[in-house]
């Protein structure tokens, strides 16, 4: 009977010791070796691909005008916040999580409850799960603050920030399944995509164009005073993204390998192409070449390569770069004053078109001698694949407008979207935010919220907005 009770209490005190122990601890003695190198890899590309959303913020910062600087780049900031949370609570398990009909993955992973130590052979299997979902993570974090440029200079910050959680669960997380996800339609049609040029820019810049055409035009559209304030922070920002864009392409690899090496290359390959496409066609059109210019087309080609990063070589890459430039300048200056959309820092002439034309380009130019595992294109004989491209094309353009659309009625009806015209001509940064990025400079519009309506109307525009100093 002793005995009994001490082996009952043995017993008890072994499954109580198991129970307070992690669940990762003994996966690291029965999971298959990871492989150091390759962990190493996409650690450090997680964070190449995190320092890419500062740098959207200083490009986005720099374009916008210095009186809504500030809720510009805390808009961008609040993404990296709220979609880090939304990730780990539910967004990787409807990405990447097991299988639902196609569309979704399930809530097996729900506060990424068995995401750990083990690979999982349907993603990257020489690292563990858990760093894989950091590395997706980041792109869910940039994917969403690149619609700021769409609908930059209007919203309330309260409403954008509901509508960025609402997108990424609803919009970014489904997509990101189709394409990548094990079991979803679009991965097993067989549309290629290596890094995100449907997931991550068609789907955002058709997301901010919608919001452009849905808010409508801001108050000082079309009156000449709207230019980029600080060309030195689009600068920045281009390098930041640029340097970044090296952990999102070349780490889609999921390995230290030649084929991160290969889209290592074509990355910078074709942005540099598509900086020298956007500065060509721009000097024929204005007869001068601008560093914003080289600027966005340089993000232009950074774009529209990342869905083919990996399965284009060199030569190809160029002329999808050059293409890529063009049709992006045309998009973010034809296009657009001829249809009429404010579009106000280009997500949609940068990322949408950017986007479509790689996530095409892919189809023509991909070649199995340069990743195995993927597809030809048109140019390697293999002209099925344009068509597989097209249809995730068309299917994301789909997806993301209406679904966008409804999200943002669906915000605009519970708590209202945009802001006051006189909130938006004083500006968000001090309207929104009592905060300005240059407090020891006043601005015309500025003046009356400091000395009252009856302020001398001798000083139309501060000296910065006139570009000159007293």
């Amino acid at each position: 009977m002793l005995r009994t009770r001490w082996k009952w209490l043995l017993s008890a005190m072994a499954g109580l010791g198991a129970a307070l122990v992690p669940a990762t601890c003994f996966a690291a003695t029965t999971t298959p070796p990871v492989n150091s190198g390759d962990e190493a890899w996409i650690l450090a590309s997680s964070a190449l691909v995190l320092l890419m959303t500062p740098g959207l913020a200083f490009f986005y910062g720099g374009l916008v005008r210095t009186k809504n600087v500030i809720t510009t780049m805390l808009q961008v900031v609040a993404v990296i916040l709220v979609v880090s949370l939304q990730w780990v609570i539910v967004g990787y398990s409807l990405a990447f999580g097991p299988d639902f009909h196609h569309l979704i993955g399930n809530l097996s992973w729900f506060m990424m409850r068995g995401v750990g130590a083990a690979p999982d052979s349907d993603y990257a299997p020489t690292i563990p799960n858990m760093l894989y979902a950091i590395f997706q993570m980041m792109f869910a974090i940039i994917t969403p603050a690149l619609i700021v440029g769409g609908l930059a200079e209007r919203v309330r910050f309260a409403s954008f920030v509901v509508f960025i959680v609402l997108w990424a669960t609803f919009i970014y997380d489904p997509l990101a399944h189709w394409v990548w996800g094990a079991g979803g339609w679009l991965h097993n049609l067989g549309v290629l995509d290596f890094a995100g040029g449907t997931v991550v820019h068609i789907s955002s810049g058709v997301a901010g164009l919608m919001a452009a055409l849905y808010l409508g035009r801001r108050a000082e559209h079309g009156t000449g005073e709207i230019k980029a304030h600080n060309v030195p922070f689009v600068l920045l920002g281009t390098a930041l993204l640029w340097f970044g864009w090296f952990g999102f392409n070349a780490g889609s690899a999921v390995a230290a390998n030649f084929l991160s090496a290969e889209a290592f290359l074509a990355t910078n390959t074709a942005t540099a192409a598509a900086a020298v496409g956007w500065m060509m066609v721009e000097k024929l059109r204005t007869g001068h070449v601008t560093l914003v210019g080289a600027c966005a087309g340089a993000v232009a080609g950074l774009v529209a390569i990342t869905p083919a990063a990996g399965f284009v070589s060199p030569g190809y890459s160029i002329i999808l770069g050059l293409l890529g430039g063009a049709f992006c300048y045309f998009a973010s200056t034809f296009m657009k004053a001829k249809l009429g959309y404010d579009d106000a820092l280009d997500a949609f002439g940068g990322h949408g078109i950017g986007g479509t034309w790689g996530a095409i380009a892919t189809g023509l130019f991909a070649s199995t001698a340069v990743n195995p595992s993927g597809a030809n294109g048109l140019v390697h004989g293999n002209p099925h694949q344009v068509l597989l491209q097209l249809i995730g094309v068309a299917s994301t353009w789909a997806f993301s407008g209406v679904g966008s659309l409804v999200l943002l009625w669906i915000v605009d009806k519970v708590m209202g979207l945009r802001v006051t015209k006189e909130e938006e001509i004083m500006g968000l940064d001090l309207a929104l935010h009592a905060e300005s990025a240059y407090p020891e400079t006043l601005t015309a519009s500025e003046l009356p919220k400091y000395f009252g309506a009856n302020v001398t109307p001798l000083l139309k525009e501060s000296p910065l907005e006139r570009g000159t100093q007293n």
